[in-house]
């Protein structure tokens, strides 16, 4: 037995102290009482955004990102930078893995050959590449060819080198072509103007997708992937440093000219591997940057998960927006274009990040290094923008005797200003 021996004042205090915490028994009957708790969490229409979703994007400081106060020494910044972003891009670890790279298939196609080759990309994954070689004396510059994302896996490398000896694949690429790039392979036209030219799949496309791989796919792939301790994107950013390095090992390969192109996801690709490869010397980058904030809108892409994931580092936003991971590539050449009705990369968010980097390159002395273009039209790599990049990219490689000025194209661009 338990005794209470507390005053019959103390008792009548402790008594009210509690009914002041608690509403009445008449307010809760009367239905008086108001809820103030969160709901919905989710924003509609959609529910892709938490309802406080403008909270998190104001605590968004890129805290190491570029600022004006780190004009004055952009080497620092740099270092910083790089340290962060490869912790955070990139798989731990350094994969000295052999390339041991074997041609199963050769075919002339006049001024070069293409090959079907594979090669060890990792120490987990060999994998089939296709490469474009010219005829005649090397070594040749090189360009690492990176393919886009465009919920299409059937095709990943097809879509940037024209395929052959599979019919399905030839007509899907084809398509692709015409749908992007006027009917063209970039990289065909690349090895016409004498470059190596390789292209790698992504893990998920083409010869490295499975049975049944579709944009629904992407989630469980991604999970998974974060359930391993890995990501998506860093799997990818890390295969995409090793294959700049075969190519630049190459001995067909002038090693101090190797450009990183894409178009889409492929840009994102090529300004994320000249930022973290010491082996990529140059890029061009088609329609894919802006800063995040302004991607983070309703009805863009990057709220809608799936493709996002392919792309999607964790925690690097609260280091490093899109512009700065590019920048970290000053200053190297980049020549980065965006379409002025490209519904996926709003105009006024992708004349930001082009307004940012150029105070990078200027902070290196080498604002002639970067240019950026918008041209009229939307997600696409014409063939005069194609013309005017493979333009640019000789002059930057001293192939010609004087580079153009201009990487737009003279009557067809609206530039944007890098000041």
């Amino acid at each position: 037995m338990c005794s209470f021996n507390a005053g019959k004042g103390q008792i009548l205090r402790l008594w009210r102290s509690a009914a002041l915490a608690l509403p009445s028994l008449a307010l809760l009957q009367s239905g008086l009482a108001q809820a103030n708790f969160q709901n919905p969490g989710l924003l509609a229409p959609e529910s892709q955004l938490p309802v406080f979703h403008q909270q998190l994007r104001d605590r968004l400081d890129f805290s190491l990102g570029w600022t004006k106060e780190h004009h004055a020494k952009p080497q620092a910044w740099t270092q910083a930078g790089l340290r962060k972003a490869r912790e955070l891009m990139l798989l731990p670890g350094q994969d000295l893995t052999p390339f041991s790279a074997h041609v199963i298939e050769e075919q002339d196609r006049g001024s070069y050959v293409a090959r079907k080759l594979e090669f060890n990309v990792s120490a987990d994954s060999r994998v089939a590449a296709l490469l474009l070689l010219p005829k005649g004396k090397g070594p040749f510059p090189a360009v690492l060819a990176l393919h886009d994302h465009g919920a299409r896996f059937d095709i990943g490398k097809e879509k940037l080198i024209q395929p052959w000896g599979d019919e399905a694949r030839e007509r899907a690429a084809a398509a692709w072509a015409g749908r992007y790039f006027s009917g063209r392979y970039p990289g065909d036209e690349l090895a016409k103007r004498g470059y190596v030219v390789l292209a790698v799949d992504a893990l998920g496309w083409s010869d490295r997708s499975g049975a049944g791989f579709e944009r629904d796919s992407q989630q469980a792939l991604a999970a998974n992937l974060f359930n391993l301790g890995s990501s998506w994107a860093a799997l990818i950013a890390t295969e995409d440093i090793r294959a700049a390095k075969f190519l630049a090992e190459m001995p067909e390969v002038d090693a101090r000219h190797i450009a990183a192109l894409g178009f889409s996801m492929g840009a994102q690709r090529a300004w994320q591997v000249a930022a973290l490869s010491d082996a990529v010397t140059a890029s061009i980058a088609v329609n894919w940057m802006a800063g995040l904030q302004g991607l983070m809108v309703p009805g863009n892409n990057q709220l809608k998960g799936q493709s996002s994931f392919a792309m999607l580092h964790p925690y690097l936003a609260r280091y490093l927006d899109y512009p700065d991971v590019a920048a970290l590539a000053a200053p190297k050449p980049m020549l980065l274009y965006a379409g002025a009705q490209d519904a996926l990369f709003p105009l006024a968010s992708v004349s930001q990040a082009f307004a940012k980097m150029a105070q990078v390159w200027s902070a290196y002395g080498a604002v002639e290094q970067l240019q950026t273009c918008v041209w009229p039209g939307g997600h696409e790599f014409t063939a005069p923008q194609q013309q005017a990049a493979f333009d640019w990219l000789d002059g930057q490689f001293r192939r010609l005797e004087q580079a153009p000025q201009q990487a737009c194209g003279a009557s067809t661009f609206t530039p944007l200003k890098n000041d």
